[in-house]
């Protein structure tokens, strides 16, 4: 099995085969700087290269797939070739599909990869922009243990899930967008508008402290609208530029997970997602150490992929896997009993997929309850600063009736 090592950007691809150290020959797909660096690798993996030759990136049109459109091909994939149909026409058949083309475009040129002898893994593993090295490891193990049929509608209910938890986290989240959004277009409109008009009237008044804030802020909202766009639109650009750098992201995350109600939701939310990729890589044929691996970097946060490191080590020593993710404290007791459990049964596959299912259950509720918690927040915010802007208005026609 290749080492499956793609890296997005400019650096050159290498194709290689080569033998392990048991003869076997191998063969795959690597990302370096220069045929150097390829063998550095090769050799790292006890790997002996036969042959090593640079290939052309291939060609793309630009924008990626729907994850719900991937996860409908691969069904699609594994149900042609269980009715008996060559894998080069099935991948044909999926890129003839009119209602995703960039995704046709895709399977049209893995079809002609497998059409020039290259394995659809390797293929796949080409495209990490498309297929994270998840997908591709799961196909090359398929391909090895003549399985493929299983993994491709296994791998389609992978990307299903995904979307679909990603789908209720993201809806949950609409109703209080909405909430901030009315409130703030709102709050907005009353400054720039409603409160102008009481200017005239308070002319000759000693003002409170409350009023003078009130004017002041519709005078800054009326002469600089233009500097309070450019802020909100420079503050979301500079957020996602930021949480692109992983040394800006992980102090923010860092904290996240000591926030009560968003650091558990964050901690399900990596787990979950470890737990269903390992035990679905496990459940195919791929090896433990090389599931782990890319189960690492599924996780999305720096301490637990350091945890995974941890456990890696000590499967490759001979121990077992629950024992060092429990003393990295990242993972609940009951995921870990369950672990356990499942080392001593050899099931750790099924088992893996549903401590998946539990945790994605609890991200429902954890999100569920976080959304229950942040609308009356909300409102509670929306109602105080009305208030604000109605007592800076009231108390000065309050000091104009005492007068008259």
């Amino acid at each position: 099995m290749g080492a499956g090592w793609v890296f997005s950007g400019t650096v050159p691809t290498y194709r290689y085969e080569a033998l392990d150290t048991g003869g076997e020959r191998r063969s795959g797909v690597l990302a370096a700087p220069g045929e150097q660096a390829v063998l550095a690798e090769l050799e790292r993996q006890r790997l002996t290269p036969t042959r090593l030759r640079e290939q052309k990136a291939a060609v793309s049109s630009g924008g990626g797939v729907k994850q719900s459109h991937l996860a409908v091909a691969y069904t699609q994939m594994g149900d042609l070739l269980s009715a008996g149909v060559p894998l080069l026409r099935a991948l044909r058949v999926v890129a003839n599909r009119k209602k995703a083309p960039r995704l046709g475009q895709v399977f049209s040129q893995l079809a002609d990869a497998v059409q020039d002898g290259e394995e659809l893994a390797d293929a796949m593993a080409e495209r990490p922009e498309i297929f994270p090295a998840t997908h591709a490891a799961m196909i090359r193990a398929a391909e090895k243990g003549a399985f493929l049929e299983e993994t491709l509608k296994r791998l389609g209910q992978l990307v299903a899930s995904q979307v679909e938890l990603r789908q209720k986290v993201n809806g949950a989240l609409i109703y209080p967008s909405v909430i901030l959004v009315v409130g703030i277009t709102i709050f907005g409109l009353v400054l720039a508008i409603y409160v102008p008009q009481f200017r005239p009237l308070y002319a000759d008044l000693q003002l409170g402290i409350s009023t003078r804030l009130v004017l002041a802020s519709s005078d800054f909202l009326t002469r600089f609208w233009f500097v309070l766009v450019l802020g909100v639109v420079g503050g979301i650009w500079g957020l996602r530029w930021a949480f692109r750098r992983p040394e800006v992201r992980e102090p923010i995350v860092r904290v996240s997970l000591r926030v009560p109600v968003v650091g558990p939701l964050i901690r399900a939310l990596a787990t979950a997602r470890a737990c269903r990729i390992l035990g679905t890589m496990l459940s195919n044929g791929v090896p433990m150490l090389g599931a782990l691996r890319i189960a690492r970097d599924a996780t999305g946060l720096s301490d637990m992929a350091a945890a995974i490191d941890g456990a890696t080590e000590a499967v490759r020593s001979g121990q077992r896997l629950s024992t060092p993710l429990a003393e990295s404290g990242l993972f609940d007791e009951e995921i870990v009993e369950m672990l356990s459990v499942a080392e001593a049964a050899n099931n750790l596959d099924s088992v893996l997929l549903t401590a998946a299912e539990t945790l994605e259950r609890r991200v429902d509720q954890m999100v569920t309850i976080a959304v229950r918690l942040i609308e009356p927040v909300l409102l509670l915010l929306l109602g105080i600063a009305v208030s604000f802007v109605a007592i800076g208005l009231i108390l000065p026609m309050l000091q104009l009736t005492r007068s008259v």
